[in-house]
């Protein structure tokens, strides 16, 4: 007689025991992860809720009362119609797109350029390396403060340019309106084409290896096999930073406000730098706010179209 010591279980029983395991431990994953989900929810949240309701309010700390009763004061949108009709605003958000029109593509183009000459191994490669990043690890402010002193009427700028000129050169770059702009424009180009030229430098070194060697054999020229084989798979890269440098250029502030605090008169006030004044300056918080949130939607609008255009690349 034969002793059954086991009992073999069905294979049904077997699958509905560990599908109710699984459900089980994401259960408990769930519950164990809730406090961080609620307080990851609760910072991402509260400050955009926050800036909603101050600006449909005219609330200002010199009212004398708390922000939680800012409703005392509730306008609705009249601050977003002031936004429509502010001149000024409009004024420093073209500064901005200008901005970003000339150093969005200097910095692109400056740092594909690195990235071709750095792609293949030379002498002194890592010692220029590290040169080029330099710019990139500077604090903003001491960038500005640099350029500042470089661009004074007797700095060393108008200096190199009287070597040449064969005469004192004694150009008022920093009180000159029309000037102005140009030089906190370079010291933006200065400072951050090192990090255009570190993301594309990642792209172009993960293209396939093999594929330009097969082109090699097959005789086609670099120019070719770059516009072909290298440029198409590095679009998903080429996105990212120029995505990353049109949404950095819209809070430029450190470099120009102390280049120039904006001036001379306005004529180098970003939106940051305006931002900046009718906060610290008039102390208008909630027309502030309805600013903030203006700007907010406005880069959430860019960043979705980099999203589409990102998952276009990919497909």
């Amino acid at each position: 007689m034969t002793d059954m010591t086991t009992d073999t279980l069905p294979d049904d029983a077997g699958d509905e025991t560990a599908l109710h395991g699984g459900a089980e431990e994401r259960k408990l994953g769930f519950w164990l992860t809730l406090p961080a989900q609620l307080l990851v929810l609760f910072i991402a949240l509260f400050p955009i809720l926050m800036q909603v309701y101050i600006s449909l309010t005219d609330w200002s700390p010199l009212d004398g009362i708390p922000w939680y009763q800012a409703y005392e004061l509730w306008i609705g949108l009249l601050n977003y119609v002031d936004l429509a009709n502010d001149p000024r605003f409009w004024s420093a958000m073209w500064r901005t797109c200008i901005v970003m029109a000339i150093c969005v593509p200097v910095q692109f183009f400056l740092g594909l350029g690195l990235a071709i000459l750095f792609v293949d191994d030379f002498r002194g490669k890592r010692v220029l390396y590290s040169t080029i990043l330099v710019p990139m690890m500077v604090v903003p402010a001491v960038a500005g403060y640099m350029f500042f002193m470089l661009f004074q009427s007797g700095g060393p700028v108008n200096d190199i340019l009287s070597f040449f000129a064969g005469r004192p050169v004694t150009i008022a770059w920093l009180s000159d309106p029309d000037l102005a702009l140009f030089a906190t424009i370079v010291s933006d180009i200065w400072q951050w084409t090192p990090l255009m030229f570190l993301i594309l430098l990642a792209g172009m070194v993960s293209v396939p290896q093999d594929q330009q060697m097969a082109a090699v054999l097959l005789g086609a020229s670099w120019t070719r096999r770059f516009f072909t084989i290298v440029l198409p798979r590095m679009k998903t890269i080429i996105i990212i930073a120029i995505a990353i440098r049109v949404i950095e250029n819209f809070k430029v502030f450190d470099n120009f406000y102390i280049m120039t605090g904006g001036g001379p008169g306005v004529a180098t006030e970003t939106i940051s730098i305006y931002i900046y004044k009718v906060t610290q300056q008039e102390l208008i918080w909630g027309y502030v706010a309805a600013i903030a949130l203006a700007i907010l939607i406005t880069l959430s609008v860019v960043s979705a179209l980099a999203i589409k255009k990102l998952r276009g690349a990919q497909q």
